[in-house]
């Protein structure tokens, strides 16, 4: 067993490598460049091994040693190991050691400071490029700072010039000059944070308020940090798109003659050129765009104010960078007054966001480097959720015919005894004949096919989408005579619905449709809150902008050729919803289903259309020509149609549901609506104003019928497995920065590796506890029922939910809190919804 989880972590441990782009054997892309001690094979006990061997040695281009990976098994803690692994990497002079056991992992740079937690391996290029960084924490300690620290950079000679020699003309040539002399209590935060490094600290925490010259300050810390050598470039990250340019401007103004200040949102191919970077957290956390960088290309991070830009998934970005990190905010002491920690209120929530803002700059004790003063404030929003459909292709031997490349052969004698020979295809069908049995067929199979009220096992509420307005009549008619001998006693002529604009009142029918009270509540369940109706049966209404959460069924007794219409068509029955009812008669017990999927029946080969014929590389059209209808829109006239007059039948019921990959309309419409110019356009809004991006993609492009696109749809092309898709992600998506949207185990795995580094765990979280610790964090996000016991301290009720036990609460010991602790201040549970999606 112990060789077993040996080589567990050695598996871990070699993808981790390899994901960082290292070489455990030569390959076309090069030499491999890890060595692996020989005498240590995969799955040997490697704890046990001679001394002097070293698990896995990092090479550089050169097979020179750069760093030294130390295995420790699961169950071992990776620090345990510091010092054999300082031994080794002395030994063969390399800078760099990794501490891993396979689920938390450490990295430690020699020359400056100690081991840091990590996501990732490093790659070779970073540690290479970081060879020749040499920090110097004495020359930051003796560098002298006075008040007039930033105007020598300004200009380095003004402090010998007569006018500010004299002290009548001092203030005025100051003025004159734009000169920036830094106050007292700014000098002594810079102080501040260089006494700190002295005593071995790199990370820092200011609490200055607005208006108190933190951007100053701040750009008098960045020339400190490189002017004595201790950053070869500095991150600036704000919370706003305002503050970029507020921050470009006071760098500029302060040291700009000495340093180079760049925004990255306006020169992202000349980053590299900066000495100082600005952006705003969002930038580099859409798309994962921080991992563009390497985690050492910045040796200097500051966070305006820290308490929001690190919260929630912003903190991943934080994290990634190595190096200083200081933090920027307001004081708390009046906020802390009066909150309490354990209540559940949005006050006390941001005092543990401002109290854990205090650790992760290195002060626990609630004291910060410098305090000032504080201020406050974040907020979540939520979303929507699909369902995937399940296809049940019909044919008949009619309908076989029609869909056939050769066509249905007609031949028939007119009333004049004429003899005439035709060929029809299927969209002839009800435009230039009809075959009554065929629609009695088709009815008939609706019936024994559609999806069944998981509540009532009565037909579940469904939607008929028909050639023309004399169809919809026709098949609603013989719905309803197939009702009433089916379901005899059940139904009077009200199981199916005309709803088409020659109906008087239609549109008020759909809204009852949807509130269930449409002809009536039903009689097979008393006290159940549907209708009486179960089908509605149109052409074009109830398709764009309708929602009828607890619809099971859409069918196709139309041919449709437009994705965009069969999109909207078919996106009638995406919407989530739980049945639900009471029976009394049995003390209240309540009986509950959640909606899981729904059903297209389609009789006209509409989903096989659109999966193997349609031509996606046609261009797009953004715009309906004028004068021209939407195909969707009710037929303003009615066709003369010939009766065929034979019999019918059901040849054929495929079944097959909707996999990961969804439907292949929805991913070809949404790849040609990407290369719409609407798209371009909104690209570029993005990068100069993302919030004016996203306010145009819910204004102007979700739910327009040209666009046919919206969270939902995106959600349902990419077969999201939580609930929501924001606005953030699909603003990415619809312009290609991201190709899909994180799935919810990636989300799950990854703010747990942030918790791990967070909370400091690494090293409590080893074995079965890390394995045990992963299973309560996934069950407090996605099962309800745990969160509730757990928040309202009822443990014991855990015993009847399965997923976790009062026994793994007991083994995590003191790791317990700090993880619900953790979810509770930054998985934004409201925003993302992590639920599992059924």
């Amino acid at each position: 067993m112990k060789a077993t989880k040996e080589a567990q972590a050695r598996i871990k441990i070699n993808r981790l490598l390899e994901e960082s782009g290292w070489r455990l054997t030569d390959s076309d892309k090069g030499k491999a460049n890890v060595s692996l001690e020989t005498k240590t094979p995969l799955g040997d006990d490697f704890e046990h091994v001679k001394n002097g061997f070293i698990d896995y040695l990092l090479l550089d281009n050169n097979q020179k040693p750069v760093c030294v990976l130390e295995a420790k098994r699961e169950s071992i803690p990776p620090l345990s190991a510091k010092e054999q692994a300082r031994r080794y990497a002395n030994s063969i002079h390399a800078r760099y050691v990794i501490l891993s056991n396979g689920n938390t992992h450490y990295l430690w740079d020699l020359q400056f400071g100690n081991p840091e937690p990590v996501s990732t391996f490093p790659t070779l290029e970073m540690l290479v490029c970081n060879e020749d960084f040499k920090p110097d924490i004495q020359s930051l300690a003796d560098e002298n700072i006075t008040n007039n620290y930033i105007a020598r950079s300004q200009r380095p000679d003004f402090e010998s010039d007569p006018s500010y020699l004299d002290e009548s003309t001092r203030k005025e040539f100051i003025e004159k000059n734009k000169l920036k002399i830094l106050r007292n209590y700014q000098v002594q935060a810079i102080k501040a944070i260089q006494t700190s490094a002295r005593n071995g600290n790199t990370r820092f925490l200011l609490e200055m308020a607005t208006g108190t010259g933190k951007t100053l300050t701040c750009a008098a810390i960045i020339k400190l940090f490189l002017q004595t050598g201790n950053t070869r470039r500095a991150l600036f990250l704000v919370d706003r798109i305002e503050l970029e340019n507020q921050a470009e401007k006071a760098f500029t103004q302060a040291i700009g003659n000495a340093y180079t200040v760049k925004i990255y949102k306006k020169d992202k191919d000349g980053w590299n050129t900066a000495d100082i970077l600005i952006s705003t957290v969002q930038t580099l956390q859409s798309s994962d765009r921080f991992r563009n960088f390497s985690p050492t290309d910045f040796d200097l991070l500051i966070s305006d104010e820290a308490h929001r830009s690190i919260g929630g998934n912003a903190r991943a970005v934080f994290e990634y960078f190595k190096g200083f990190k200081i933090g920027l905010t307001a004081t708390p002491k009046d906020y802390l007054k009066n909150a309490d920690t354990d209540s559940n209120t949005e006050k006390s929530y941001e005092k543990r966001l401002l109290l854990d803002t205090y650790r992760t700059f290195g002060c626990e004790s609630g004291e910060p480097t410098f305090r000032y003063s504080l201020t406050d404030g974040v907020s979540d929003p939520d979303g929507p959720f699909l369902v995937n459909p399940e296809t049940v292709k019909i044919l008949t031997e009619i309908s076989t015919q029609l869909l056939s490349d050769e066509g249905l052969d007609v031949h028939r004698i007119t009333e004049e005894s004429e003899e005439i020979d035709e060929t029809f295809g299927i969209k002839d069908y009800e435009k230039k004949f009809f075959n009554h049995e065929t629609n009695v067929t088709w009815c008939r199979a609706f019936i024994e096919n559609a999806m069944r009220d998981p509540i009532s096992e009565e037909m579940g509420k469904s939607i008929i989408f028909c050639v023309s307005q004399k169809h919809a009549a026709k098949i609603t008619g013989i719905l309803n005579q197939l009702a009433s001998e089916m379901f005899p006693a059940k139904y009077s002529s009200d199981f199916a619905i005309q709803i088409t604009s020659w109906v008087q009142g239609a549109q008020q029918y759909t809204i009852n449709f949807a509130e269930n009270n449409l002809l009536g509540k039903t009689s097979w369940l008393p006290e159940y809150d549907s209708c009486k109706a179960r089908v509605a049966v149109t052409v074009g209404m109830m398709t764009t902008g309708y929602d009828c959460a607890d619809l099971l069924n859409v069918a196709f007794m139309r041919p449709v050729f437009s994705p965009s219409d069969f999109i909207q068509m078919k996106g009638r029955g995406t919407r989530l919803y739980t049945f639900k009812w009471t029976d009394y008669s049995e003390g209240e017990n309540i009986a509950t289903s959640r909606k899981e999927k729904y059903r297209l029946l389609d009789f006209c080969g509409v989903c096989e259309y659109f999966e193997e014929k349609y031509d996606y590389e046609q261009p797009l059209s953004l715009k309906e020509p004028s004068g021209n209808p939407s195909s969707l829109a009710e037929p303003r006239g009615e066709y003369e149609v010939s009766e065929f007059g034979e019999s019918d039948k059901v040849i054929t019921t495929d079944t097959e549901m909707i996999g990961n990959e969804g439907m292949r309309v929805d991913r070809e419409m949404f790849g040609n609506f990407q290369k719409s110019k609407q798209v371009e356009e909104l690209s570029q809004l993005a990068d100069d104003d993302r919030e004016k991006a996203k306010d145009f993609l819910k204004k102007e492009v979700f739910d327009k019928p040209q666009f046919f696109m919206n969270l939902e749809k995106l959600r349902k092309i990419f077969n999201l497995d939580r609930y929501l898709l924001g606005l953030d992600e699909a603003l990415d998506l619809i312009t290609g920065k991201i190709s899909k949207p994180k799935r919810r185990q990636e989300l799950l795995k990854q703010y747990f590796s942030e918790l791990i580094i967070d909370k400091n765990l690494g090293e409590m979280l080893v074995g079965d506890l890390y394995n045990i610790a992963y299973s309560v964090f996934d069950a407090y996000i996605t099962n309800e029922q745990v969160r509730k016991a757990i928040d309202s301290r009822e443990f014991g009720r855990l015993a009847g939910i399965g997923s976790v036990s009062m026994a793994d609460l007991r083994l995590l010991n003191g790791a317990f809190q700090p993880i619900i602790q953790y979810i509770n201040d930054y998985v934004p549970l409201d925003k993302l919804n992590l639920r599992v999606a059924a």
